[in-house]
């Protein structure tokens, strides 16, 4: 089943009236008709819906059931992403939204290759959003995660104090007891950061920062990861994680 996102101000009663990329995409891509069923995320929740109408400039779903599904975590993850080279950033962003990522913060780090001046940095940031909402629409999510503007090390450490917890994948000397106890920190609808380096990992500097900031250092296993694996994995961790362990809560 198809899943599009719309504004509030797109329900008009017990239906949803859409036009543009939408209304093209369902009508001359997916070639749906009148009948087909279609998910609808608004406001962060899920509508089955009904096509009911499906013109040339607009269509029409009929809402079925409100709040369908709830494919949100319970918690809320930061990704913290050192800038990759290539378009290895366009993998991180479809994987980890797909896996739940609430929002994702690339980062200017020492040893990242690539440099962006400010009109790069948007067009980047409009073009990895784009990205993020494809990747929504295909994993039946209810919300769109933000792809923020690239922001320094210093700007991403700020935004890092104001959550709950943030987690440093590091080299760890007690493996993966730090990732265990740092895990079991992860409370329901807590905010968790997840800070990742680029290519080249941090500079010693950065991790006493992130370290001095609060950070708690885990373990992704005893093996050397890209820093896009990195990014996936960590997140994953995280999604597993409260998928086994909070779920129950997250409905009471």
């Amino acid at each position: 089943m198809f899943n599009f996102f719309a504004k509030e101000e797109n329900r008009q009663g017990g239906s949803f009236h859409l036009t543009g990329s939408d209304c093209n995409h369902i009508k001359n891509v997916l070639r749906m008709k009148k009948g087909d069923t279609l998910l609808i995320s608004c406001e962060g929740k899920s509508h089955l819906c009904v096509l009911s109408e499906c013109e040339k400039n607009f269509a029409v779903a009929e809402i079925i059931e409100e709040d369908f599904q709830d494919t949100e975590l319970p918690v809320k993850i930061y990704l913290f992403q050192g800038l990759p080279k290539g378009d290895k950033m366009e993998l991180i962003i479809q994987k980890t939204v797909e896996l739940g990522v609430h929002k994702l913060i690339p980062v200017e780090m020492n040893r990242c290759v690539v440099k962006l001046d400010g009109k790069k940095k948007l067009s980047k940031a409009a073009r990895w959003q784009a990205i993020a909402e494809s990747a929504a629409k295909q994993s039946k999510r209810t919300l769109v995660p933000e792809i923020e503007v690239p922001v320094s090390f210093g700007e991403a450490l700020k935004k890092a104090a104001e959550l709950d917890l943030l987690l440093v994948p590091y080299e760890s000397k007690k493996g993966m007891e730090d990732t265990r106890e740092a895990l079991s920190l992860i409370k329901k609808g807590s905010s968790v950061g997840i800070l990742i380096g680029p290519e080249g990992g941090f500079e010693e500097s950065e991790v006493e920062k992130a370290f001095s900031a609060g950070g708690k250092v885990v373990s992704l296993g005893s093996r050397i990861l890209r820093t896009e694996t990195a990014a996936i994995t960590a997140v994953g961790m995280c999604m597993l994680h409260t998928e086994m362990n909070l779920k129950d809560e997250k409905n009471d």
